[in-house]
């Protein structure tokens, strides 16, 4: 098993909270995490139907099979559950009782909203990040291959192609999660939608220009890409709102978690394929920007991640909040460092003044340095650059 970066925020988080919620996108690892964190503890999948119909019969009965708590995998199958989890974990009155996992976002939320407030600590587990892969010497002899099988685990612990495998999971997961949430009447239309995402990977988001080429409406656009990211499959960054006297850009731009994935909707399947396709610098800026995500993730924490744009295409592709300071990062995917890449962070600095901290090019070459007051990270090292959560 590849040890998972959250491993210890998990422990730290039982220790406080009778419940520990873990969440994320299909096949990104949840239930094996669960497994060995409460390694001797029983578990149950709620996929499974006669276990689901025991739960949703006598809920009662069921919970008494974990006297000393346990696993529960994909409690959103069964939301009726979570009221009798509340009596049992608040009679008890021991922390670091129940794991629960659960791949849609929305049926999790609602559930722990109504039932376990306060009761119930939240983690976002998303595919492997670098640090992890590397760690477990499973990461590519370089970028492009990197970036082209991504970081779902079943993809670095079983002999898979990586194209074979996604298409199997748009498959199996992607159109079996949208069935269950929103009624589509024309799949081939929202499989086309999920390939029109991706190409517009890093850009600001135009809900009505993707439904008119999908051919649908503006309000089923918006109910669709709220699916994609409930799936924990597309997340907007949002713009910062520090506008220096500027008028700025008030759309999120769109971003995949998982870099592969999105290569694959784009049709590319070899590595000459990724390196001469025309949105190269958007997945790598998406891959950038993930692996940030997923260091924060890794600590609970919200991401709290921006970009800064005014309406004269000035742009800055992160900000990082750090207390009363902000921390600018460019990201570029050339290998090879050179003047041009630093002239988004000049023209920001000049406007922030003493606001800015640590200013910061991530690129795609291998070698940290600084440049003067900026500093310049490699890809494999980008996710050290960010601060504590404050």
């Amino acid at each position: 098993m590849i040890r998972r970066d959250c491993e210890q925020t998990i422990h730290t988080l039982l220790r406080g909270f009778p419940i520990v919620t873990l969440t994320g996108p299909r096949q990104s690892g949840k239930t094996t995490l669960a497994k060995a964190v409460f390694a001797g503890r029983p578990y149950l999948s709620l996929e499974d139907p006669d276990v689901r119909q025991f739960a949703l019969e006598d809920p009662r009965g069921f919970l008494d099979r974990f006297p000393d708590g346990g696993v529960l995998d994909e409690v959103q199958r069964c939301p009726a559950l979570f009221s009798y989890l509340q009596t049992r974990v608040d009679d008890d009155g021991r922390m670091g009782l129940f794991l629960l996992t659960g791949s849609q976002q929305f049926g999790l939320l609602a559930g722990i909203t109504q039932s376990l407030a306060g009761r119930s600590a939240f983690m976002e587990l998303l595919p492997f990040s670098l640090s992890e892969l590397g760690r477990a010497g499973r990461l590519a002899p370089d970028l492009d291959r990197q970036m082209l099988v991504g970081g779902y685990p079943p993809l670095h612990d079983r002999d898979v192609a990586a194209s074979t495998w996604f298409a199997a999971y748009v498959t199996a997961y992607i159109e079996r999660d949208v069935r269950q949430q929103i009624k589509v009447q024309d799949l081939e239309t929202f499989q086309r939608f999920v390939r029109l995402c991706a190409g517009r990977c890093g850009q600001l988001l135009n809900l009505s220009a993707l439904a008119t080429e999908c051919g649908i409406t503006h309000n089923t656009a918006k109910a669709w890409i709220s699916v994609l990211e409930a799936s924990y499959l597309v997340f907007p960054l949002r713009p910062h709102h520090a506008n220096f006297n500027k008028r700025l850009v008030k759309t999120p731009k769109l971003y995949f978690y998982d870099v592969g994935l999105a290569a694959w909707l784009l049709g590319i399947r070899t590595v000459e394929q990724l390196a001469m396709h025309p949105l190269r610098g958007s997945l790598f800026e998406s891959f950038i920007i993930a692996e940030l995500v997923k260091a924060r993730f890794n600590q609970a924490e919200s991401h709290g991640l921006y970009f800064w744009r005014d309406s004269s295409g000035n742009e800055v592709d992160v900000i990082v909040e750090c207390g009363d300071r902000l921390m600018p990062i460019e990201i570029k995917s050339g290998k090879t460092v050179n003047r041009e890449f630093f002239g988004g962070l000049e023209r920001w600095l000049s406007l922030a003044g003493t606001t800015a901290v640590d200013p910061t090019l991530i690129y795609a070459g291998d070698d940290g340095q600084r440049r003067g007051t900026m500093r310049v990270v490699g890809w494999r090292d980008c996710a050290s650059v960010l601060p504590p959560a404050q």
